[in-house]
């Protein structure tokens, strides 16, 4: 595998999308560094993974919305020299309201933590990048960033935000051979819909084709093969790929 022995960063690793995402490359024997904001993946969990793949998975607790401790983080994690293949901007909230009852508060949190965290997370990794001249940066944006869905208007400008940083970034560093993509997905099954009801969750389903959410384990599959040279060619960047069971423009 193309991705073996590599180093692959992940941020919010330990979330639903990410926890699948640390397993898969993983798996695929990349060594994982993580990154979460309070609880880090469960130690055995951990321990089982490293033990039945072979590969070393390390935890950083950081806030990606506070660029200084962003930046400290990544000084610690990049200290042993290593070579990054694949970043993987991950960590994302949701507050979701209309418009005319959300609070300043749910827009700043939403914004700083899914764009801005971005904006810091890929500036303090991209001198090591640049100077590799090789890598790739994945973002994972939302259906939502694309369409716009009612009572979202704080998370879909976050994640079309996200597509905007993702075109203009692979320009910037294309000539560096760095690639920049994003995944788009549709509704995902983790914590993030656990509070829907059953009415909403009906209507939801009612606008997919397939008839179901996707699964955090389809996200990473989708990113694994957009990290992996062997899969994915460098020639694919700029790009952003919906994965949202046939939902199209809703």
């Amino acid at each position: 595998m193309s991705l073996e022995n590599r180093v692959v960063i992940i941020t919010g690793g330990s979330g639903g999308i990410g926890r699948e995402l640390v397993k898969k490359f993983a798996a695929a024997k990349a060594n994982v560094v993580y990154t979460y904001r309070q609880k880090p993946i469960e130690t055995e969990l951990l321990q089982q993974w490293e033990e039945e793949w072979g590969v070393c998975i390390e935890g950083y607790q950081m806030d990606i919305t506070k660029g200084q401790q962003v930046r400290a983080v990544i000084r610690k994690i990049m200290e042993h020299d290593r070579e990054v293949s694949v970043l993987i901007n991950n960590a994302g909230v949701r507050r979701d309201k209309t418009l005319l009852y959300m609070s300043e508060e749910e827009w700043e949190e939403v914004l700083q933590t899914n764009l801005t965290g971005t904006f810091w997370v890929t500036r303090a990794f991209i001198p090591y990048l640049l100077k590799q001249r090789r890598g790739r940066i994945i973002q994972i944006s939302s259906i939502s960033g694309i369409n716009g869905l009612a009572g979202q208007v704080n998370y879909a400008s976050s994640k079309a935000g996200l597509i905007g940083f993702t075109k203009a970034l692979a320009k910037e560093v294309a000539p560096y051979g760095v690639c920049v993509n994003a995944v788009a997905p549709g509704p995902v099954q983790t914590e993030m819909l656990e509070g829907l009801t059953s009415t909403h969750m009906d209507r939801l389903l009612g606008n997919i084709p397939l008839g179901r959410v996707c699964s955090p384990e389809e996200v990473a599959r989708m990113v694994y093969a957009m990290a992996d040279e062997e899969l994915t060619p460098q020639y694919l960047t700029g790009q952003v790929i919906v994965l949202d069971g046939g939902m199209g423009s809703i």
